[in-house]
């Protein structure tokens, strides 16, 4: 896949992310929990077909013999998958995106506290002002009891998915250090997550009152703005850097806010916006960063290597891990 074809994928992929606070605006009143197991339901369902057409019949077997972190990684998703739909039911979509998207900042601080990983001076200033944005929106919500619950739900599913992706760098790492040319398939733990999340969801989803109308929109909640984005995600991650990810998942805010806004009439408060622009500039000045940075990199590497013996052999314990897939809600 061409560099230029992964990038017009990853925007779509960040579009069908970000319908689902417009679509969620149009159901008919079916509550939190029964909204979030339909959607987790008909998200589950469409990835047990779509692993089962990519991994044939092994899937299963993987699935009931999946590992610790595997499992682990299945537990993160279920969280993500519940908490985003809970927080839509309880606050604005804008405020929901917005407090999603200091997600990659705190992926940087569990990678430093967990992992050992060293942080450029630009993430902790990156950091510092994504949290000050987050603060801000705390501080000017704190009258409406309502927006506070739904910004506190939706903050843990960058806390889940900075867990998650932490866990995925750390058996990247551990594969490296072992020398496993097997990566670890960490692909059924997204399907691990949706069914933990509608069985968790289920009791109180009952009795169930969803409308043909609104299961419809929750099946394509579950199947288009879920199932797709999160395997197309993945084959991407192969291609695109981490930062390049991280830069365009960006597009999803805009684009969020701006359906539920025209599709909704949802307009984001003066606080959302403030808040939500030093969370965004923090990021896209973080990103943009790193992405120059890379690219001065690579020619300094390529002098080196060329100046280099060839029977020089690599030191130990530098290998390169793989990267891991993005990581979504």
């Amino acid at each position: 896949m061409s560099h230029s074809r992964a990038v017009a994928l990853m925007v779509l992929v960040t579009f069908l992310w970000s319908i689902a606070g417009v679509v969620t605006r149009h159901l008919d009143g079916t509550g939190s929990f029964e909204v979030t197991f339909w959607r987790s339901a008909f998200n589950a369902a469409a990835l047990a077909i779509g692993l089962r057409l990519l991994r044939g019949p092994g899937l299963w077997q993987s699935v009931r013999h999946s590992p610790w972190p595997v499992c682990f990684s299945g537990f993160c998703w279920a969280v993500m998958f519940t908490a985003f739909m809970l927080a839509l039911t309880l606050t604005t979509v804008a405020n929901v995106l917005v407090t999603m998207a200091v997600g990659p900042l705190l992926t940087a601080l569990f990678a430093r506290a967990f992992l050992g990983h060293r942080l450029a001076l630009r993430t902790w200033v990156a950091i510092a002002v994504g949290g000050l944005g987050i603060g801000w929106m705390f501080g000017q919500e704190a009258s409406s009891a309502m927006s506070w619950t739904g910004t506190i739900v939706a903050l843990a599913v960058p806390l889940a998915g900075a867990l998650n992706f932490t866990m995925l760098q750390f058996v990247a790492q551990r594969g490296a250090r072992t020398g496993d040319s097997t990566p670890q398939d960490m692909l059924p733990a997204v399907l691990i997550g949706a069914v933990l999340s509608s069985v968790g969801t289920l009791p109180l989803a009952l009795p169930s009152s969803a409308s043909s109308h609104d299961l419809l929109l929750l099946a394509i909640l579950g199947v288009f703005q879920l199932a797709i984005p999160c395997l197309l995600v993945v084959r991407l991650s192969r291609v695109l850097a981490a930062a390049e990810i991280s830069l365009l998942n960006l597009l999803e805010v805009v684009f969020g806010v701006t359906w539920a806004w025209i599709g909704a009439g949802e307009r984001p408060s003066a606080s959302t916006l403030i808040g939500g622009a030093l969370v965004l500039g923090a990021l896209l000045a973080n990103e943009v960063l790193a992405i120059v940075s890379a690219k001065r990199a690579r020619p300094a590497a390529s002098t080196s290597s060329a100046v280099m013996p060839a029977s020089s052999p690599p030191r130990a314990g530098h290998a390169m891990p793989a990267r891991p897939a993005a990581v979504k809600d």
